[in-house]
């Protein structure tokens, strides 16, 4: 299974978590992942019919930037 690590930039609040966790739960395939509020370090494990291009459109279109 494919995992896929980035980090997010933004995260101030657990409202910003929250908004990043649910915009990759609702993702099809996640079987996992984690984010650190702290640093933003995301870890995801998904299928491989999601790709990583999935994965940080949808945390961008909650509002937060990935690198």
């Amino acid at each position: 299974m494919p995992t896929t690590e980035f980090t997010i930039q933004g995260l101030s609040s657990d409202d910003d978590l929250r908004t990043v966790m649910n915009a990759i739960q609702d993702l099809p395939c996640i079987s996992h992942s984690e984010v650190d509020p702290t640093t933003g370090r995301t870890t995801v494990e998904h299928t491989s019919m999601l790709s990583e291009g999935d994965i940080r459109a949808a945390v961008e279109e909650a509002g937060f930037d990935t690198r």
